[in-house]
């Protein structure tokens, strides 16, 4: 099995391979963009935008299972691709990936972290969210997420980034990209403002 640990959702996050009941991680060493995106294929959550070293998501624990890992980019599984069989690393050497499928919230404009417009980063670009399907529902996930307690007022934006983001939650979720999304598809989006929120909590 394989895991993104650390990170801000199951698509970003310390790489973590389960070997014989345990589970460790993987060396820095030789870690590239075509071992990463074998990572983010194997786990379904697209291709690597952003490679790191150096335990960037935190230092693991339990043996470390990969050294001078080489994969082409192709393969299926990262085990499929030649590594070391010996290391000489340490923790703080664990190799760590940001997938294109992660998704992370900000709120800007605003007093503090807590307060501004809805901004999504997927795909390697900050976009905006179409208040087209904007609810109380959306909002309290969103500022939960933010660790910015609940919602008190809805604010609505002008759209200036690229690219536009659609959230229809059913029901409480985790986070809203467990909810039903869409991305870039112009219909839902169309005469829609960009969606802002004011949280009770306050921010850094």
């Amino acid at each position: 099995a394989l895991r993104l640990v650390g990170g801000r959702s199951r698509c970003e996050g310390r790489v973590e391979i389960e070997q014989e009941g345990a589970w460790g991680t993987v060396c820095d060493d030789a870690w590239d963009l075509a071992d990463a995106d074998v990572v983010c294929r194997q786990l379904r959550c697209g291709r690597a935008t952003r490679v790191h070293g150096g335990a960037a998501f935190g230092r693991g624990s339990g043996p470390i299972l990969r050294d001078d890992v080489g994969c082409k980019g192709h393969e299926e599984h990262l085990w499929d691709c030649p590594a070391a069989p010996e290391h000489d690393c340490s923790h703080k050497e664990d190799a760590g990936v940001v997938c294109s499928e992660h998704q992370e919230w900000r709120l800007s404009g605003g007093r503090d972290g807590c307060a501004g417009r809805v901004e999504v980063f997927f795909r390697g670009t900050w976009s905006t969210v179409c208040d087209s399907a904007w609810y109380e529902l959306e909002a309290r996930v969103l500022c939960r997420t933010l660790g910015c307690g609940e919602p008190l007022r809805q604010l609505s934006f002008g759209h200036t980034l690229p690219g536009r983001m659609l959230y229809q939650c059913e029901s409480w979720q985790p986070s809203l990209a467990h909810c039903q999304w869409t991305y870039n598809k112009s219909a839902p989006c169309h005469q829609s403002r960009a969606a802002g929120v004011v949280c009770n909590g306050t921010g850094p």
